[in-house]
């Protein structure tokens, strides 16, 4: 496998195993909660990467490896495929890691050509394969970031004095600190 390939599998894979034990440790409840006004709790970020492995990832991958001149626009909204953040976690985080496996057995079939592979994509104009993976791997930590970040608030209300270490990830800090 291709070195950048595997620099951007050596991400992919371990995004399912994070998400399973946070949802088999992690209250339903503290996964749930989010964290301010307009932000997402952690289960809304799973919900997302979710969506996304089937409904951008997988169909954008076998676009790239058919050759197809375009990529395949996606509309969270209107996936259909949308998982309920109400619904249980754990199993989520299961559908995540199944989906996961699947991308994961395509990914092995690409080669050092196809990372020059260039496709239309409808809102950012001509985008390589190498381009796409290396935001598939970007958003994975992205969106984990996000939940943790998510997870973490209440721990960060609840530490005095050390709250202003935690600045930059207080998402209910008060103004002026």
């Amino acid at each position: 496998m291709n070195e950048f390939v595997e620099s951007v599998r050596q991400i992919l894979v371990t995004t399912p195993d994070r998400w399973l034990v946070l949802a088999e440790s992690v209250d339903a409840d503290a996964l749930r909660r989010v964290p301010a006004d307009g932000q997402w709790s952690a289960v809304e970020c799973l919900a997302h990467l979710y969506d996304t492995e089937l409904g951008a990832f997988r169909v954008r991958l076998e676009s790239f490896l058919a050759g197809r001149k375009h990529l395949a626009a996606f509309d969270p909204e209107a996936a259909g495929m949308r998982p309920d953040p109400a619904g249980d976690p754990r199993e989520l985080a299961r559908r995540l890691s199944e989906a996961r496996r699947d991308n994961l057995a395509a990914l092995e079939r690409v080669t050092d050509a196809d990372l020059d592979r260039i496709a239309e994509h409808a809102e950012l104009g001509p985008v390589t394969m190498r381009e796409w993976l290396a935001e598939w791997a970007g958003h994975d930590l992205n969106h984990t970031i996000q939940a943790e970040r998510a997870l973490m608030q209440p721990f960060i209300a609840a530490c005095g004095p050390w709250r202003s270490t935690f600045a930059d990830h207080d998402a209910n800090r008060p103004h002026g600190t």
